[in-house]
């Protein structure tokens, strides 16, 4: 496992599959939970610059449209709707936009789990990407589903993280330029970690007060 950073420069962050159809079936995490991740990570990628590449199934499927959320976040980003390949690395116009970005780190999430992530993440190993699977953006049908298909995705090179995590790699310092999107993603997406803080900031000004 290579141990220099992630960065919004050298790492692409890929969203597989978070469409409507799939979150009715999902039970390996609380769906309103999981929606939150993914927003926070594809808003991760744009407030950061990153690269970002997005897929999908073909419109016609049962799974449907993107995650309403995430398209209200990603905007006019392309999304690259896909034929019935689990793996997307299958699909010429999804490697060449993975390719494009120019960046060798992938930090790649999506639905199902065990189903086209699996294989896509495989894919990537074997285009030599080094591949971070985002778990807490990723969800199945079953725990088990999802565990399992995390540990053999480990077993074969994947480095398993969180979106929050990522976010805060990107970040480096509290006191660096981009700490304010750090603030803003905790704000919107880590309510206990907010609340935290501002109980704390209350109490400065408490004291302060008292001060006086």
């Amino acid at each position: 496992m290579s141990l220099e950073p992630l960065t919004p420069e050298n790492t692409t962050i890929v969203l597989v599959d978070h469409a409507v159809g799939f979150a009715n079936v999902l039970r390996s995490h609380d769906t309103a939970l999981h929606i939150n991740n993914v927003v926070g990570l594809a808003k991760t990628a744009k407030l950061y610059g990153s690269g970002l590449v997005v897929t999908n199934g073909l419109p016609s499927k049962p799974s449907g449209p993107l995650y309403p959320q995430l398209l209200e976040v990603i905007g006019d980003h392309p999304v690259i709707e896909r034929g019935g390949n689990f793996n997307a690395f299958l699909d010429e116009a999804f490697t060449a936009a993975v390719r494009a970005t120019g960046r060798r780190k992938l930090a790649i999430a999506g639905v199902s789990t065990e189903g086209c992530v699996l294989q896509t993440v495989l894919g990537a190993l074997r285009e030599d990407y080094e591949v971070h699977l985002v778990v807490d953006a990723s969800a199945s049908v079953t725990a088990e589903t999802h565990e399992t298909a995390v540990r053999r995705m480990v077993q074969a090179g994947a480095v398993p993280i969180t979106w929050f995590s990522l976010a805060g790699e990107f970040t480096v310092d509290h006191r660096s330029p981009t700490a304010a999107h750090f603030q803003q993603l905790m704000r919107e997406h880590v309510p206990t970690m907010a609340v935290g803080v501002r109980s704390w900031l209350s109490s400065l000004e408490q004291a302060k007060l008292a001060s006086v």
